[in-house]
């Protein structure tokens, strides 16, 4: 009779453990799942071959849209620029997909502002802090990425 009141008393704790939510007994989404969403810039540490802060790194304001369905578009444009058209500006939209056993995001350009780009792949390093994503590595042309976004809300 004690072990089955124990068994059941164990049985019980169990299914209420994983229960509650935020529980670590509850299953943990992915990194597909968790990084998929409306995303504002934070932070743009981003640097050229020769070691500069990358144009649009200058004041800059961006997002970065990233659907289930393995579509993304974002855009940084540095802030003061004397016109449209003036450097300062980056943006693509593409497909994507997420490594995650090496914590990698690779996003396939489709098209962007730099149309000597269209066509390649950029694969990033990325790493989540409760609602911040961040995209570390080596891009198109030497420039050292390290980007920072915030989830919308």
């Amino acid at each position: 009779m004690k072990r089955l009141s124990v068994l059941s008393l164990s049985a019980m704790l169990v299914v209420g453990l994983a229960s509650l939510p935020g529980s670590t007994v509850a299953q943990q989404k992915s990194l597909k799942e968790q990084i998929v969403g409306t995303w504002t810039l934070v932070s743009c540490d981003s640097t050229t071959a020769d070691g500069a802060k990358a144009p649009y790194c200058v004041n800059p304001k961006g997002s970065f849209i990233i659907d289930a369905n393995g579509q993304y578009a974002g855009m940084i444009i540095a802030g003061g620029r004397a016109s449209a058209t003036a450097p300062g500006a980056v943006g693509n939209f593409g497909t994507w997909s997420v490594n995650e056993a090496d914590k990698t995001f690779t996003e396939h350009l489709v098209a962007s502002l730099n149309p000597a780009v269209d066509g390649m792949d950029l694969k990033l390093s990325v790493s989540l802090a409760g609602d911040e994503v961040r995209f570390v590595g080596s891009a198109i042309g030497g420039v050292r990425v390290d980007l920072t976004y915030r989830r919308a809300k």
